[in-house]
């Protein structure tokens, strides 16, 4: 049985009736429910989004959204990247249920849990939806992969700058910014 987006708001509403919040996805038909992120990679999605919505906000070049944000895609697949940028073109006005676009941006951000290749996979997704860039970020690794629809990948560590000319000309994120600070004990 398939199931549909009016399935994930049904079994959504139980889960917070009964004083439960997880995040829901919807996959190939099938329910997925996500568990909270660990706090590593909670930091680095809203480091990672505030970075960029801190260059795409002034510039009024669209919106960025953090994990929380549903899109449902033209597979009808209906998802929540850790970190996602829709350009003004694709979405000219927020509406207040899912988005019914591709983002231009996918950020996915390796948790504790995750699997580097079910990431990937994910991220192959969201560019055969429409997706114009996927980006894989790895904690343990401290490492940043984007990746294109025509298959290429980059990769940057700390020390490298990653820029998106292609859709955000002029941004600029060192990729050292993203890790959590290490408070030392005075």
């Amino acid at each position: 049985m398939s199931l549909t987006i009016a399935d994930v708001c049904e079994v959504q509403a139980q889960l917070e009736a009964s004083g439960k919040a997880y995040q829901i996805e919807l996959h190939d038909g099938k329910i997925i429910i996500m568990g909270p992120s660990d706090i590593v990679s909670s930091f680095i999605g809203i480091q990672f989004g505030r970075l960029l919505a801190n260059w795409v906000n002034p510039r009024r070049l669209g919106m960025v959204f953090d994990s929380s944000g549903g899109f449902i895609l033209p597979n009808s697949d209906l998802t929540a990247p850790d970190v996602a940028f829709v350009s003004r073109q694709r979405m000219p006005r927020s509406v207040r249920y899912f988005a019914e676009v591709v983002p231009n941006l996918v950020v996915e951000i390796k948790s504790q849990s995750d699997r580097i290749p079910k990431l990937q996979a994910k991220l192959q997704m969201y560019l055969q939806q429409g997706a114009e860039i996927g980006i894989l970020v790895d904690p343990d690794r401290e490492w940043v992969e984007v990746y294109r629809p025509n298959g290429s990948s980059q990769g940057f560590g700390n020390g490298d700058i990653l820029s998106l000319p292609d859709l955000l000309p002029g941004w600029e994120l060192s990729i050292s910014e993203l890790w959590p600070p290490v408070f030392d004990e005075e």
